[in-house]
């Protein structure tokens, strides 16, 4: 059996969907689980609480931690190493694989072109400094108590039907959808690559059921040469088919918003990703796996398609 630990988000949907062509044995673990596929094993757990996540691993033979936390700091510097501990426990005691699906917070914000899997662990933000934190606890993990764990780390990421997760589909696509006016942050004349969720669902998946890929972290299918902000606009304005209106919020008008708006007091501290060339590099994992990961117009296409033209 191979277990999705925080099923039912944009990660968790996409990595049940491409689970089925490894196994039809599949569980899916949150507080109110859903099933994606037909013969999903449905477990409403609490990973907070050992003796429920340790329920919910019982029986498999790999467990994937694609969790989300509300994005606010002081509850990830409180519950994520509860979580984290509670499976690597879990998983420990009942021999399972562990992948955890990461995402960039931990590195150094002073160089982000290229972003590599050596890239320097430097966490400029406090939620950097959290994930930075629980990477440490598995690979102390798979050092010292025989836990077997690899990491499936991906940009910001969009995708159809992604709601809520995706700046790209907040600030742009949603305006521009309902005529009025996109929101770029800090600068738009610097490049930005966005993980498209079908290929991270997909190469979380495959990394699991790869033995040779266990004991390093990897970068998951991006597309290079990421647009612009600028260029962002532009194009999904294209694909909605209306004019490319948007404005460029500064830092201190972030700041100001979050007055109001908790997202934007939330994302302020993570800013420094779009004042910089944001280019995640995943050329290591395209050339051991084979796998070329979705264009950025096409992923766009896919989205509007999907999502604002039902």
């Amino acid at each position: 059996m191979q277990t999705i630990l925080g099923a039912g988000g944009a990660i968790g949907n996409e990595l049940a969907r491409a689970l089925t062509h490894y196994t039809n044995d599949i569980r899916l673990v949150s507080r109110t689980p859903q099933k994606v596929n037909p013969d999903d094993q449905k477990f409403p757990a609490d990973l907070t609480r050992a003796d429920e996540t340790r329920r919910a691993i019982q029986g498999s033979e790999i467990v994937y931690l694609t969790a989300g936390l509300p994005y606010k700091t002081k509850l990830w510097e409180s519950t994520w190493p509860v979580i984290m501990q509670n499976v690597i426990d879990a998983c420990v005691e009942e021999g399972a694989k562990l992948v955890f699906f990461d995402n960039i917070y931990l590195y150094s914000g002073d160089n982000l072109n290229p972003i590599v899997e050596d890239s320097p662990v430097n966490p400029p933000s406090k939620k950097g400094v959290v994930r930075a934190k629980l990477v440490k606890m598995i690979w102390d993990a798979v050092e010292n108590r025989n836990l077997k764990a690899v990491i499936a780390r991906c940009a910001d990421f969009y995708g159809p039907n992604v709601k809520d997760v995706s700046l790209l589909t907040e600030l742009v696509l949603v305006p521009l959808s309902e005529g009025k006016t996109a929101n770029w942050l800090v600068n738009d004349k610097v490049k930005h690559a966005f993980t498209f969720t079908e290929d991270a669902g997909r190469a979380t998946a495959l990394l699991g059921n790869s033995p040779e890929a266990y004991g390093q972290a990897w970068h998951l299918p991006t597309a290079q040469n990421p647009p612009t902000g600028k260029e962002w606009v532009e194009m999904a304005a294209q694909v909605l088919g209306v004019k490319p209106k948007y404005r460029v919020v500064s830092k201190g008008m972030v700041k100001f918003l979050g007055i109001f708006v908790p997202i934007m007091r939330s994302i302020h501290e993570m800013l420094y990703q779009y004042d910089k060339d944001y280019v995640f590099n995943s050329a290591e994992f395209e050339k051991t796996f084979s796998y070329t990961p979705t264009p950025y117009r096409k992923g766009l296409e896919k989205v509007v398609q999907m999502q604002f033209r039902k």
